[in-house]
């Protein structure tokens, strides 16, 4: 369909210019006519002079010849001007309209896909979900990563005692100490499948005492021992710690890989997104998710550009403070946290910025002002309870809370 329908286009608008092509001119063929036709009127004009005795016999005779001469030139030129116009003058035009459309056909056929089917959003997104219905199990990955490299001088000691370890586990399965120990030396020593078998099993011991950072780990540590690819297992895992904490900036950036695997990079885009409006300044995740989000929202089809960072204290300004006199720095430190206040009066900002502005407040002993901040917080994330959690976490700490 798509042949016909490019080759049908193709040959109308080759007519098309053919067409006008070989239209004379208008004009200069009403401007060759009018001059004809003066031409004709001069002639009878002067057969008229001539038989009224008004022009010489020979006089006539001349101008007869003069005005005769000027007609079979306007003729000539008309005739002409019809040769160039239908004659072999237009060949170079004809060519170079064979030319471009030779490469127009030549240049999708090098450049383009040619037979390839149409893939409308629906079924891309449908080929993505059967890409992550069909993705390849923990075991699978693993086996397909490449060997991970041995732990040099690893201390002979500390082998023995982890040996010792693995024994008195595989007795006692149900020793949650132990498991969990285990756990972090496997890690320590680079088994990690061992390592994250161990902490699965500090889950199911833990039950319903298990922690987000439980679950983090053991999340981790399977996508470590994969090669940095997600499996279904490690993410239902993250799953579950988005269902207790849905601004988790580690979960959040792990289930957008999951989701790049997959194609789906708008899912990816509001994972990482979610980061930059959430996360804390100093999130191991931000400067990645920084340098790779204007990309992935191109790859989303999404407009979207990359807000600039909050501004906080250099190197430099830390090692000024360091040198000034008590009251100088109290002075500085005020100055940045009424900085922050005036940030986030007029252009909102992170529950952690919220959270940090109240206990710099407290710190600073103005206790009313930091509690008429809690307050504004609690209204800008009302609905928010992740959110309202950090804020709220942070107002208890600075003493504001009952």
């Amino acid at each position: 369909m798509f042949w016909a329908a490019a080759g049908a286009i193709a040959l109308v608008v080759a007519v098309i210019l053919i067409r006008a092509l070989r239209q004379p001119d208008r004009e200069a063929t009403d401007a060759a006519s009018f001059d004809q036709q003066v031409y004709r009127d001069q002639l009878a004009e002067i057969e008229r002079d001539a038989a009224r005795g008004v022009v010489a016999p020979d006089e006539a005779k001349r101008l007869r010849s003069e005005v005769a001469r000027r007609l079979l030139a306007a003729d000539r030129a008309a005739d002409s001007r019809d040769v160039t116009r239908q004659g072999p003058a237009s060949v170079p035009v004809l060519m170079t309209i064979a030319l471009v459309l030779a490469a127009g056909f030549g240049g999708y056929v090098y450049l383009g896909q040619p037979g390839y089917g149409d893939l409308p959003l629906k079924t891309r997104i449908e080929m993505a979900e059967e890409l992550r219905a069909n993705r390849p199990d923990q075991a699978t990955l693993e086996a397909a990563a490449p060997p991970r490299p041995p732990l040099n001088q690893v201390d002979p000691e500390f082998m023995t005692l982890v040996e010792r370890l693995r024994e008195a586990v595989a007795a006692r399965p149900d020793d949650l100490q132990g498991q969990a120990l285990l756990a972090r030396n496997e890690a320590n020593l680079g088994n990690l499948t061992a390592a994250y078998q161990a902490q699965e099993r500090v889950i199911a011991l833990k039950g319903g005492n298990v922690t987000v950072g439980d679950l983090l780990t053991q999340a981790t540590l399977m996508v470590q021992a994969a090669n940095g690819q997600v499996s279904p297992e490690a993410d239902l895992i993250l799953q579950r710690v988005l269902a207790i904490d849905p601004t988790n900036d580690t979960a959040l950036f792990f289930s957008g890989i999951t989701n790049m695997q997959v194609g789906r990079y708008d899912l990816t885009f509001r994972y990482w997104k979610e980061i930059l409006d959430t996360a804390a300044p100093d999130s191991p995740w931000r400067p990645e998710v920084r340098g790779r989000i204007e990309a992935l929202a191109q790859a989303a089809g999404v407009r979207y550009s990359l807000p600039p960072e909050a501004p906080g204290p250099s190197a430099a300004d830390v090692t000024a403070a360091e040198d000034l006199s008590p009251e100088d720095r109290q002075a500085m430190i005020r100055s940045m946290v009424d900085g922050l206040n005036d940030r986030l009066a007029t252009e909102g900002g992170t529950a952690q910025e919220w959270a940090r502005l109240i206990g710099a407040l407290a710190t600073l002993g103005e206790a009313d002002r930091a509690r008429a901040i809690w307050v504004e917080a609690q209204q800008n994330f009302v609905g928010r309870e992740a959110e309202l959690g950090i804020i709220n976490d942070a107002a208890s700490g600075a003493g504001l809370t009952p």
